[in-house]
C-alpha cells in the first residue's frame, strides 16, 4: 500500500487481503534473520543459533547503549550495527546456553514504545499489529506502577464525578495557605 489514504479507501474485504500479504511478507523477512527476537515495553531478548560446543571465548559479544556486534571469534558477525533505540547497558546482558544458543537481553532506554527491528536495516515488523500480553501491576517497576495506579485513581474519579488526585493537591494547598494567612479574605 502506497498511502493511508489509498487503505482506507479499500473494503474490509480487501483490508484483510493486504493485511495477510504483508504479516506474511514479513514473517518471511523475520525468519530469513540470522536470529530470532522478541520484546516487551521494556527489553528485547535476542536469540542466536551457534555451532553446539562453542564456548564463551569463542564468541565476540559487544552490547552499547547504540550498537550490537555478535559473532564467533575470526568470522564476519552474524548481527552488527546501529541498534533500533539504546539501550541500559547496566541492565542488558549475554548469556551462552547449552553450548549451542546466545542469549541477549538488552533493556530499552525508553520502556514505553515498541522497536520496529533490533539494528537499523534490518527487516521491519508493524508495530502498530502489536498485541501486548496483560501485565499485571506488580510488574512494574516502582515509578511505572505509581504513575499508572495515579492514572486509575484519577480515572475512577471522574467517573464518580470526585476531583482527581490533582484537584485534591490543589484543595490541600490553598487550605494551607488559608490557615497560614488567616487575615486574607478568600470569600
Amino acid at each position: 500500500m502506497s498511502s493511508k489514504e489509498e487503505y482506507d479507501g479499500l473494503s474490509a474485504e480487501e483490508r484483510e487481503q493486504v493485511d495477510a500479504a504483508a504479516l506474511k511478507k514479513e514473517a518471511q523477512e523475520q525468519a530469513a534473520l540470522p536470529y530470532k527476537w522478541k520484546q516487551t515495553l521494556v527489553d528485547v531478548d535476542v536469540s542466536i543459533q551457534v555451532p553446539k560446543g562453542t564456548r564463551g571465548k569463542d564468541l565476540v559479544v559487544e552490547i552499547k547503549k547504540k550498537s550490537l556486534k555478535v559473532g564467533l571469534k575470526g568470522q564476519t558477525p552474524i548481527i552488527e550495527g546501529k541498534l533500533f533505540k539504546e539501550v541500559k547497558l547496566d541492565d542488558s546482558t549475554w548469556t551462552l546456553d547449552d553450548q549451542k544458543e546466545i542469549n541477549i537481553h538488552l533493556e530499552k532506554v525508553k520502556g514505553s514504545e515498541w522497536w520496529k527491528c533490533v539494528v537499523e536495516g534490518h527487516p521491519e515488523i508493524d508495530t502498530s499489529k502489536i498485541t501486548p500480553e496483560n501485565s499485571k501491576l506488580s510488574d512494574l517497576d516502582g515509578e511505572t506502577r505509581g504513575m499508572v495506579e495515579k492514572m486509575m485513581f484519577d480515572q475512577r474519579q471522574k467517573a464518580a464525578g470526585k476531583p482527581t488526585s490533582d484537584d485534591l493537591k490543589k484543595e490541600d494547598a490553598l487550605r494551607r495557605f488559608q490557615e497560614q494567612h488567616p487575615e486574607m479574605d478568600f470569600r
